[in-house]
């Protein structure tokens, strides 16, 4: 688990009913799945939170069934909508969720057994898929490496040296809970998601990339790929986890990018040799049949230059603020921090 959000169990779930608990966003952050890394990022956590309850906020209005029931400010107990957060001056930093049962996956003899996932998950569980739409193929998305143009009606015998835009949107399913996420066919998606109906998901994906898409493009942002998470409660499918974030998904600007991606990349340029080593070792694993990759890497990440720090603290915040329209953090103009960026 990667995850730089925290999670707090309130009312556990049952076999039968949702509980409640909260994510608490933290300004830590994570990529390459390595987990947390030596620095924070000021305002990132707030900037989430802020963004994803919006988002969430949004699905509810266009009868989107989700696990969201609103906000918390610091030190207070009381849930509130996210309009009623930002008038208290305070960006929140914790979201009150629904919550469903999250069973063991159990892995053994080189495989995960999603069998005794779902014997115990009932009727009543997370669905561990990660559903995955796109927009467009930047040069470098996974997806070049694992499909064709013609796979996807495009008219390109060979992927080409630039962005492909696409007219309807691509959507694929992986794994949520393995060590190293895996692309799956639909029947092996179908599978794996137990009771719940895969169209339903894909569904629910194609949905909510239209609502994040037309939010972004009234900021002039463009929304590139993002996925979402699912749970299934008796029968009914609920968007779960957080949504059309600056972390799950991504976003461009004026041909910048403005997400999670600035800082892979910047770490691509800059710590080559750790990243080489995070690919090995994931490799190897694979190789080996075993979970931990992790523990197979021989480099370790560095720390950041606080003047990069603060460049990725800008784009957060400024894109938070364009997003939602506000002015919730003192940031500068995206325009700004957008031009930032680019010299990293």
């Amino acid at each position: 688990m990667t995850s730089v959000k925290e999670f707090r169990v309130d009312e556990p779930a049952t076999a039968e009913a949702l509980g409640r608990g909260a994510f608490v966003f933290t300004d830590d952050y994570s990529v390459f799945d390595w987990g947390k890394m030596p620095d924070e990022i000021p305002d990132k956590g707030a900037s989430l939170c802020t963004m994803g309850a919006y988002n969430f906020q949004l699905l509810e209005e266009n009868h989107l069934p989700t696990h969201y029931e609103g906000v918390r400010l610091p030190d207070g107990d009381e849930v509130l909508d996210l309009g009623e957060a930002l008038s208290a001056g305070t960006p929140p930093e914790e979201m009150v969720i629904s919550l469903t049962q999250v069973p063991d996956l159990p892995f053994a003899d080189g495989g995960y057994d999603y069998d005794a996932y779902h014997a115990d998950a009932g009727e009543n569980y997370l669905i561990p898929l990660e559903i995955v739409f796109r927009n467009r193929v930047p040069v470098g998305s996974s997806l070049r490496s694992r499909t064709d143009p013609a796979d996807h009606g495009l008219d390109y015998e060979d992927w080409p040296d630039e962005v492909v835009d696409l007219d309807e949107p691509i959507v694929e399913f992986s794994t949520k809970y393995e060590e190293q996420d895996r692309y799956l066919d639909r029947e092996a998606a179908d599978r794996i998601a137990g009771a719940a109906s895969i169209d339903r998901l894909e569904e629910l994906a194609l949905a909510v990339n239209h609502v994040v898409t037309e939010q972004a493009a009234e900021a002039d942002l463009v929304h590139e790929d993002g996925k979402i998470e699912c749970l299934y409660h008796e029968g009914e499918i609920r968007v779960a986890d957080v949504v059309g974030t600056f972390d799950e998904n991504r976003f461009s600007y004026a041909g910048q990018q403005v997400s999670k991606e600035v800082i892979r990349q910047y770490h691509k340029r800059t710590q080559p040799a750790w990243v080489e080593a995070v690919g090995e070792a994931k490799r190897a694993a694979g190789e080996r049949g075993v979970a931990d990759w992790k523990s197979l890497c021989d480099e370790s990440p560095d720390p950041l230059d606080e003047r990069v720090i603060g460049v990725a603290r800008d784009l957060y915040c400024a894109g938070t603020n364009a997003y939602v329209g506000g002015s919730v953090f003192d940031a500068p103009s995206l325009d700004a921090a957008v031009d930032a960026a680019r010299d990293l």
